[in-house]
């Protein structure tokens, strides 16, 4: 089934290049985008056209790291630094999803915020408990949104309360994995949660779990200086952070995502570049919990693939257009205090990172370009305006600068309109 939709296109094919086309036409079929262009072909014209008049049409957003059992703690927590916060404030809640009936409503509250802010396809840490992780995989299945969904694994440096034994831990992995692969628009993926949460054995089963189901994987790299260095102190036969995930195969190329990377070395950078490994960049968690600001110029000059991602709950905020923002200006100034050594990176490079460079990781996701999932926003900015008239490229820095989920009046999902999911 083909389809026609109408209004001002624009998105990001290559970083630095804002494709915009003003009263242009997409066409979808079958949840792909077939043609996108300023002139409607003749073979289409005859199709059904939908017309968002003077509207913006963008990709949808795309969210690479978030940790959905921590939605009920959404601003808290930013007076600490990250192992504080953890013992504080994360896993007390996270082990509160042992109880469906606590799981179903505040999943409930997470989907309905994701599509609220135009979250079309997000990466997701669950909890450690096989039953709550394949409810939330179904209920995103469900709402029609996209995810990749990983059970957590940690068996050692935990609480009494949240902490599993390593056999069970793998076995609920596989168990997982086998529960949810038939969903819809949902895909397992290997989340060991950090070097000092998984022991040597956890590691290198999780590593072969990956590799026999063919998994990609996520975790977290050098987000925080206490962190890197309780990593030395376990593992004193590996040069770094990222050497321990190669040493238990937990690095697959192309496969992986690694979010903050704060403090990443150029040893480390290197690694990230070998394996094309996509860099989770979470500027408002790294603030909130006094991490550091990620060194995203560098990253970009040795062309490591970047995504942007909420961080819900470090970071406070699941509207990516505000995150871009906060990017922006974290990044501006770790440019002051690098003394101009790399160009700064702009509005519109963060826009294609929290689009066509999260969405990398689900293939031909987060732009408008044939042959693309239709995945798309459709974003009604007038009460943004001003007396001037403004161009496509200002009236979507505009939006991402003062907007927010309610400016958006329809989301798009494979080319279907996603109404309110709970």
């Amino acid at each position: 089934m083909k389809k026609v939709y109408r209004g001002n296109i624009v998105f990001i094919k290559k970083m630095g290049e804002l494709t915009s086309i003003k009263n242009g036409y997409l066409v979808v079929e079958n949840g792909v985008i077939v043609s996108v262009d300023k002139v409607l072909s003749r073979e289409y014209e005859n199709l059904e056209i939908v017309d968002f008049g003077n509207k913006l049409i963008i990709p949808g957003f795309v969210d690479i790291h978030l940790h959905a059992p921590q939605i009920n703690n959404l601003g808290l927590g930013a007076d600490l630094e990250l192992l504080d916060w953890l013992e504080k404030y994360t896993f007390p809640e996270e082990a509160k999803y042992r109880d469906l009936n606590y799981t179903e409503k505040s999943y409930s509250t997470l989907i309905n915020k994701l599509w609220e802010n135009g979250t079309t396809s997000s990466i997701i840490f669950g909890s450690i408990f096989k039953d709550s992780n394949i409810l939330l995989s179904k209920m995103i299945s469900r709402s029609g949104l996209k995810a990749y969904v990983g059970k957590v694994n940690m068996d050692k440096n935990s609480p009494d309360y949240y902490i599993e034994e390593t056999e069970q831990s793998l076995i609920d992995t596989e168990d997982y994995i086998n529960e949810i692969s038939k969903l819809k628009n949902i895909r397992p993926i290997i989340t060991p949660r950090f070097v000092p949460s998984c022991s040597k054995k956890l590691m290198y089963g999780l590593g072969e779990l990956a590799k026999k189901y063919d998994l990609k994987i996520q975790s977290h790299l050098s987000e925080n200086i206490g962190e890197v260095e309780w990593v030395k102190e376990l593992h004193p036969d590996c040069e770094n952070y990222i050497d321990v995930y190669e040493k238990y195969n937990l690095l697959r190329k192309d496969k992986v995502v690694m979010a903050h990377c704060v403090w990443s070395n150029k040893e480390e950078i290197k690694k990230l570049k070998e394996y094309n490994i996509t860099v989770a960049h979470a500027p408002v968690s790294n603030g909130n919990l006094a991490s550091g600001i990620a060194p995203i110029n560098e990253f970009k000059e040795n062309r490591v693939n970047i995504g942007l991602c909420s961080d819900l709950s470090g970071g406070h905020e699941l509207f990516l257009g505000k995150v871009i923002k906060e990017a922006e200006t974290f990044g501006k100034l770790k440019w002051i205090n690098d003394k101009n050594k790399y160009n700064y990176l702009t509005t519109l490079d963060y826009f294609y990172f929290a689009t066509k460079g999260s969405g990398k990781f689900f293939g031909n996701v987060g732009s408008l370009e044939e042959n693309y999932d239709a995945d798309f926003l459709v974003i009604d900015d007038s009460d943004l305006s001003d007396l001037n008239d403004r161009s496509l490229d200002e009236r979507l820095k505009r939006f991402i600068y003062l907007g927010n989920g309610k400016n958006i009046i329809a989301r798009y999902v494979n080319g279907i309109k996603i109404e309110k999911p709970f």
